[in-house]
């Protein structure tokens, strides 16, 4: 099984996928890495920086127990993080409860997306996994709206480039800013409300909020498809993605698995690309030369993982 974990600023969400089995008469190499095609199961968790190895590894293992999965069927790992100092946590993690070491999207990992940012280390993680499995799976040009601590606008062109995009405070961000600088105004629910015209406090705080949110995302996305085109497919995920995106003029789908399948991608694309260098170089060893695996168009430079979004 391949374990897919995204750690994101508030939330840490993880996913399992289960190897598919080749079919009867199928023609397999040895330059062909095992295919993780099938969710069997994903959660989310606080990304909280006190916790400990040990307290992380007790709450996945708890995870797995769960749903019935055993924690050494898990063969890979994949990890992409915009909280730093959570990273050497999670490594161990893997490695002292799942034996495994694991995969960091980072730069110089191969996504077979070549990044037209001015500074293409700047760019998160996160941004770079839901554009690669944006294009794979709805085709550019495209956007993804990611509804998270903060909401990130993801263009890719039509030949399958990360363009760069918009970064905005997370509604979230936007609430806690409006409830901590009033004295009088209540914390309340971010939903969407009955009607726009508010008859009470919370009334008016939630139209606010959502509606405006709402106009903020909207007033984006017009911008961004008018420069792209009007073919332009949006995609909207994240935690509160199901919330202002199905109320939005421009988003098409609603994926909130849409990252998770951004890293089981990576993950084949590396374990494909290591499969072909370990053949080439058998093959380099006989009497006639092999021709040279293609390498990964302009990867992601070498650099430090960026920290933040």
């Amino acid at each position: 099984m391949l374990l897919v974990i995204d750690v994101g600023n508030t939330h840490t969400v993880l996913g399992v996928f289960e190897q598919v089995a080749h079919r009867p008469g199928e023609d397999v190499t040895g330059t062909e890495a095992a295919r993780y095609d099938r969710l069997v199961a994903n959660w989310r968790v606080g990304s909280h920086l006190t916790r400990t190895v040990d307290e992380y590894g007790v709450i996945f293992r708890n995870l797995f127990s769960m749903d019935n999965l055993e924690v050494s069927a898990v063969d890979g790992i994949v990890i992409s993080s915009v909280v730093p100092p959570l990273d050497s946590v999670l490594r161990q993690v893997c490695e002292r409860y799942f034996n495994t070491k694991p995969l960091f999207i980072e730069p110089g990992v191969k996504t077979g997306m070549q990044v037209l940012y001015d500074n293409p280390a700047e760019v998160g993680a996160d941004r770079i996994v839901n554009a690669v499995a944006a294009f794979e799976k709805y085709g550019g040009p495209c956007v993804i709206v990611d509804f998270g601590t903060a909401t990130t606008f993801d263009c890719v062109s039509k030949k399958g480039e990360y363009m760069g995009g918009v970064i905005c405070p997370g509604i979230g961000i936007s609430a806690d800013a409006l409830f901590q600088r009033t004295a009088r105004l209540p914390r309340v629910e971010i939903r969407k409300p009955t009607r726009v015209i508010g008859s009470n406090t919370v009334g008016s705080l939630q139209s606010g909020l959502y509606y405006g949110y709402l106009g903020l995302v909207d007033g984006i996305l017009e911008r961004l498809v008018d420069e792209m085109g009007t073919e332009t497919h949006v995609i909207a995920t994240g935690g509160l993605g199901s919330l202002i995106g199905t109320a939005s003029h421009f988003i098409k789908d609603v994926d909130e698995l849409l990252t998770l399948e951004g890293l089981r991608i990576i993950w084949d694309r590396n374990q494909s690309s290591s499969l072909r260098r370990e053949g080439a170089a058998k093959a380099a060893k006989k009497p006639a030369a092999a021709k040279p695996a293609d390498a990964d168009a302009k990867p992601w430079p070498s650099g430090k993982s960026p920290k933040s979004r």
